[in-house]
């Protein structure tokens, strides 16, 4: 029974793989039910009774999504190109359906995002998305890495959590300015707090960038600082890589107290490796480092 449960999980998580490549394609349901090997018939039924949205529902609200982060982090691309990508034939016709969601239109959006009104769109599909099978780690998936000391610009979050996503925009802008791509200077998140504290306020994150050139704050709060070097416990995650807590529990709650190592002061970290949606969001590669004395 737990075998047959596996590998209807396995079938469905496919499907969602599936999804996350192919949102530029025309995703029937015949197209999905030969990827989870169902018919078409009971295909739909199964998918909706398995995550609490249609098929249809979980498509468009990805594919919005990926054309939301486009709008507030991608300025390069037009309004028009995203819409098409998203899947509508017109401009107007998109920017209908992202005010219906998010209550603005997508140039407002592009320039000064509600963040609250964007999580609470996205709640179904986040929902989803978590009832994945989830990833069960191993022993075997954490490495104790020897790490090098590492400059870094430091913009810091301090607050609501719900709030993060106008961080990163001037993050991104004020990197993009600097010079400093993604591709060349390593990307980093300190976490300094929970993921969830008891009071949203007192969130603390910070976004960091390596490098070891002047800083020019440009305007914004920006100060220098250092990801120290030394042993790491590190965990790999390849997927949904806006949610590390899992990782972070596993590491903490599980591969600390066995392995008879010691935590070191400083918190624990991320290296952001690639990126949604630069490449589908179940392709998106993060490291996890838990510093050890």
């Amino acid at each position: 029974m737990k075998a047959a449960l596996q590998n209807y999980h396995a079938r469905m998580q496919q499907v969602l793989d599936y999804i996350d490549r192919h949102l530029d394609d025309d995703l029937d349901l015949d197209a999905l039910g030969s990827v989870a090997a169902y018919s078409k018939y009971h295909f739909h039924r199964q998918f909706t009774a398995t995550f609490g949205l249609s098929v249809h529902r979980y498509i468009q609200l990805a594919r919005m999504k990926r054309a939301s982060y486009r709008l507030a982090y991608r300025d390069a691309q037009s309004v028009t190109d995203i819409a098409m990508d998203a899947g509508y034939d017109a401009p107007d016709a998109f920017a209908r359906a992202f005010r219906q969601r998010f209550g603005q239109s997508p140039s407002s959006f592009r320039k000064s995002p509600d963040w609250e009104l964007w999580f609470a769109a996205f709640g179904p599909l986040d929902k989803a998305r978590s009832k994945r099978m989830q990833k069960t780690f191993t022993n075997d998936d954490v490495i104790i890495r020897d790490v090098l000391a590492t400059p870094v610009a430091i913009m810091e979050h301090r607050g609501d959590p719900a709030t993060l996503g106008a961080t990163i925009q001037r993050f991104i802008a004020w990197r993009k300015a600097a010079g400093l791509h993604p591709k060349t200077s390593p990307t980093f998140n300190v976490w300094r707090s929970e993921r969830r504290p008891a009071s949203p306020a007192d969130y603390s994150m910070d976004l960091c960038v390596g490098t070891n050139q002047p800083i020019e704050v440009n305007g914004e709060q920006i100060k220098a600082g250092e990801i120290p070097g030394g042993r790491c416990a590190v965990l790999s995650v390849v997927g949904n890589t806006d949610n590390l807590e899992p990782a972070a529990l596993y590491l903490y709650r599980d591969w600390l107290p066995a392995s008879g190592e010691e935590a070191r002061d400083f918190p624990i970290y991320c290296q952001r490796l690639s990126f949604f949606p630069e490449v589908a969001e179940h392709e998106a590669v993060a490291e996890l480092f838990l510093p050890l004395k």
